[in-house]
């Protein structure tokens, strides 16, 4: 059972990477079968003992794989969360909040160079809240305007919206499914991200990151930035959304401290939330229905569904005990050495997340992240804070790394200035090297 665990996981993986746009049917159709199985042959890949010890019956057992899996593998929390800020991401985009700010700072600043960093910063700091993809193409439009200003090609510019709104994805739990994920895998509350056991958490790790990636970036933008541009400043639609907002950050932080026993308070919480500002869009758009429809169908529910199907097949590899097989074949390989599995881990991630999708990836990794850690006798977070860096930052490697990066360049080859893989590794891979080796270092210091 194991291997067929095993090559179906495989098979998975290998169809998800070749055919990224039919990624949900493939981690569905290898969710099923494994459900499937379980309930053809009992007691297999979801055995189920009595607590005397003593096996269940046969149709307790598939009643069990069929329950198990779809109830207790499948972490509903995680993806209320998701769908409840996807909803007020929404909402805080088209309350025009994010442009008012962005032209507020253009204005106020003594130079665009420095409002050209601070924009990039700004859009960092949203993407913690607001999916990558959104945030880029709400803040897009500021660029380019900026840009056709200052008669500059608007390349770095682009590429920066993208690869900033990337690193920031992980700071937070609500801000992207990997670090959703990795709260549920090692029970981190809001808080946690901030401060962790008496240390600082991956929140400040990400933004010494920001910091050096605002740095990398001024060095290209200080050229052409000299002067101050004057830009009208964009009417806001409603402050409600931006309160949604953070009503959503303060509440989780509330939640995290008050140690709610419920195990779905968080998640319920934000879809709580988000049906309200649901409820004020229906309202604030003349009750137009298609409207509000057009928004639903337009939150992200391919990667709902995808992590649906993942979480289930990553379930039956750990349960099957495939993780700690792989860990432990690590560990031979490291030899004992903190630093070496450190660097093998961050650069595997790196490598791979620039051509793969993370989240996968991050569900795999991180009980074998955790298993090698304790193996070494050392605090799991040293593993796994460098899986979600050395992932969340390898994204920003290759233009295929992530969606964001995808929607950058077409925005940049609908304006007439295309550019191709190499261009973009030209930008991303020393930005990527740079973010990265900040990030860890810090990271190294404080955990290891």
């Amino acid at each position: 059972m194991k291997w067929f665990i095993l090559a179906l996981a495989v098979l998975m993986y290998v169809l998800v990477i070749v055919f990224q746009n039919k990624k949900v049917w493939f981690s569905s159709i290898a969710a099923l079968l494994i459900v499937a199985v379980g309930m053809i042959f009992p007691n297999t890949i979801f055995p189920l003992v009595s607590d005397a010890g003593l096996a269940i019956s046969e149709t307790g057992s598939r009643l069990y794989a069929l329950t198990h899996s779809v109830g207790t593998l499948v972490n509903w929390n995680v993806l209320m969360i998701y769908v409840g800020s996807m909803m007020i991401a929404s909402l805080f985009i088209y309350s025009k909040v994010p442009a008012y700010i962005a032209d507020a700072i253009v204005s106020s600043s003594p130079n665009t160079g420095i409002a050209m960093v601070l924009i990039l910063a700004m859009t960092g700091i949203i993407s913690i809240f607001v999916e990558n993809v959104a945030t880029v193409l709400v803040m897009a439009p500021i660029a380019l305007a900026l840009s056709r200003k200052l008669k500059i090609n608007p390349t770095y510019f682009m590429v920066g919206l993208a690869v900033m709104s990337n690193l920031e994805g992980t700071a937070t739990l609500v801000g992207d499914p990997p670090s959703m994920i990795f709260a549920s895998y090692a029970g981190y509350t809001f808080n946690d991200f901030f401060i962790s056991h008496g240390k600082i958490s991956i929140f400040f790790f990400m933004q010494i990151g920001m910091i050096a990636g605002c740095i990398f970036f001024y060095t290209f933008f200080s050229r052409d930035g000299k002067k101050k541009v004057e830009v009208d400043k964009t009417k806001i639609v409603s402050v409600l959304p931006a309160v949604l907002l953070l009503l959503m950050i303060f509440g989780l932080a509330a939640i995290s401290f008050l140690h709610i026993e419920f195990p779905f308070a968080s998640g319920l919480y934000v879809m709580i939330l988000g049906v309200l500002g649901l409820v004020w869009y229906y309202a604030e758009t003349k009750k137009d229905e298609k409207a509000l429809l057009t928004l639903i169908k337009e939150l992200d529910w391919e990667t709902i569904f995808f992590l649906i199907g993942i979480f289930i097949v990553v379930g039956a590899i750990s349960e099957a005990g495939l993780l700690a097989s792989f860990a432990h074949f690590l560990a031979g390989i490291i030899g004992g050495s903190k630093l070496l599995g450190f660097i093998l881990i961050l650069a595997v991630s790196i490598i791979i997340s620039g051509f793969v999708d993370n989240v996968p990836y991050i569900i795999i990794m991180l009980p074998v992240a955790d298993h090698l850690a304790l193996s070494l006798g050392i605090a799991p977070e040293l593993y796994m804070f460098a899986l979600l860096i050395g992932s969340c930052l390898g994204g920003n490697l290759t233009p295929y790394g992530a969606s964001a990066n995808v929607v950058a360049m077409g925005i940049l080859k609908k304006e007439g200035y295309p550019i191709n893989f190499a261009g973009w590794l030209k930008i991303g891979a020393p930005f990527t090297i740079l973010t990265t080796a900040v990030a860890a270092f810090f990271l190294y210091l404080v955990w290891a």
